[in-house]
């Protein structure tokens, strides 16, 4: 195979990376509007729920975490059951029900079950769009890690307009407008991925893993103590990522509300509404996706590239430098300013991402090469438990921001994640060993 050709991706990557574009506009879009709506008063002329910000941050830490829940389950149900293709399709009609029941009033009933749809629609989506990439590339396959900084920035693009137009609809029509509008995008990418995907998918994700296994007489052994060691990293390097995603979801939770009160959101006598903000960060890693992933296959081709822990122990350490500019905003208020000056919490939005590239497509990759080829879909899920006990835990944090102070919170996430990032680089060289020539 040429050079030039090796290089390629395949034309099934743009499009699970489009399905996912669409999926993602609606949560992110959904997302940033979801504090406001808690803590909006019910009869104001954005219909808010008038919940405590206590209450607010425990309901969209739940939520949240439920969406990173749910994908455990759906990934072993794909795998033994029904297939990725099949799970895809399931997954982006419970999404779209669930915003539509959550448009249609600012009761609890509908509030309820609209995020409950939503939730479990996540946990059939999630976990099979990322195991059907990892399909698409052999073991060893340096355009892996690629592949997917690749399809992280491209669906990051829908994630960038997300807080802008649903958050522009929001503030002229209501939240639940803002919403409405979340369904069309997962309409629109669902109905593209069912006309394109016989096409470009072939076979890819048609069939669950565990039929494939009996077409191909594939006998289930126990696990090798090579197989073993692999899934230990991945349990290991989850504990780590869990406290990772802790502090980067304080983006929509405390950061949103330290943005609302705290942050001078004014420029040239335009306001800049708050949920914008979190167009910052996809707006990064669309700028920085591709350099990140030409950096990979540039470092790769002279053995230079680090390893995944190396590279997530970066990623840690990043954040937390990041939450060290959000404790400049805190000092700039504590000296007497009214407000503190956006360029802290941009700079924060750009380490944040850096990080997040440093780890989040590098850890979808990892699991593709460490998980048995039979369980991808459900070690995808149990990835993303990460992320289901980080929202916990940081919806948790941001309730007792009003409680324990920004200062408090922003400083105490920075200093530990900076801390689990060097003990990651101190246990890299094992869990290297462990992974058997799969880094």
């Amino acid at each position: 195979m040429s050079k030039e050709i090796s290089q390629k991706h395949p034309p099934a990557l743009y499009l699970l990376a489009a399905t996912a574009a669409g999926e993602r506009f609606s949560y992110y879009g959904m997302r940033a509007l979801l504090m406001l709506y808690m803590t909006h008063k019910v009869f104001d002329q954005l219909s808010g729920m008038n919940f405590s910000d206590k209450t607010s941050g425990l309901v969209y830490g739940l939520f949240n975490g439920l969406c990173y829940l749910f994908p455990f389950f759906g990934g072993i149900v794909a795998d033994r059951l029904i297939g990725e293709r099949r799970s895809v399709t399931i997954g982006g009609v419970l999404i779209f029900t669930g915003l539509l029941i959550l448009s249609i009033n600012n009761t609890l009933m509908p509030f309820i079950t609209g995020l409950t749809l939503i939730a479990v629609g996540n946990g059939f989506f999630k976990p099979t769009v990322v195991a059907m990439i990892g399909d698409l590339y052999q073991q060893g396959d340096s355009r892996r890690d690629s592949a997917f900084t690749i399809y992280y920035q491209l669906f990051n693009g829908a994630v960038f307009l997300a807080p802008i137009i649903c958050g522009a609809v929001a503030a002229f029509y209501g939240y639940r407008a803002g919403f409405m509008l979340a369904s069309v995008a997962v309409v629109i990418s669902m109905v593209s991925y069912w006309i394109l995907a016989p096409g470009v998918l072939g076979a890819v994700g048609k069939e669950p893993k565990a039929k494939q296994r009996i077409q191909n007489n594939v006998e289930v052994s126990p696990l090798t103590k090579e197989e073993k060691d692999r899934i230990s990293v991945i349990f290991v390097l989850l504990f780590f990522v869990t406290f990772f995603w802790a502090g980067y979801e304080q983006a929509g939770s405390s950061m949103t509300l330290f943005t609302e009160k705290y942050i001078n959101r004014n420029v040239l006598g335009f306001e800049i509404q708050t949920p914008w903000f979190q167009s910052v960060n996809p707006l990064l890693v669309l700028l920085l996706g591709f350099p990140f992933s030409y950096l990979w296959i540039k470092l790769s081709k002279i053995g230079k590239n680090p390893s995944t822990p190396i590279k997530m122990g970066i990623g840690m350490i990043f954040l937390g430098i990041g939450f060290l500019f959000m404790l400049g905003a805190v000092a700039q208020l504590s000296g007497g300013a009214p407000k503190a000056s956006m360029l802290w919490l941009i700079m924060a939005y750009l380490f944040h991402t850096i990080g997040e590239l440093m780890l989040s497509p590098i850890g979808l990759s990892m699991v593709t090469k460490l998980a048995p080829a039979y369980m991808v879909s459900m070690f995808m899920g149990v990835w993303f438990l990460s992320s289901f006990l980080a929202h916990v835990i940081g919806g948790v944090i941001a309730s007792f921001i009003d409680q324990l102070g920004p200062g408090l919170i922003f400083g105490g996430v920075a200093g530990f994640v900076i801390v689990l990032g060097f003990v990651v680089f101190l246990i890299s060289g094992k869990l290297l060993g462990m992974m058997h020539g799969r880094d």
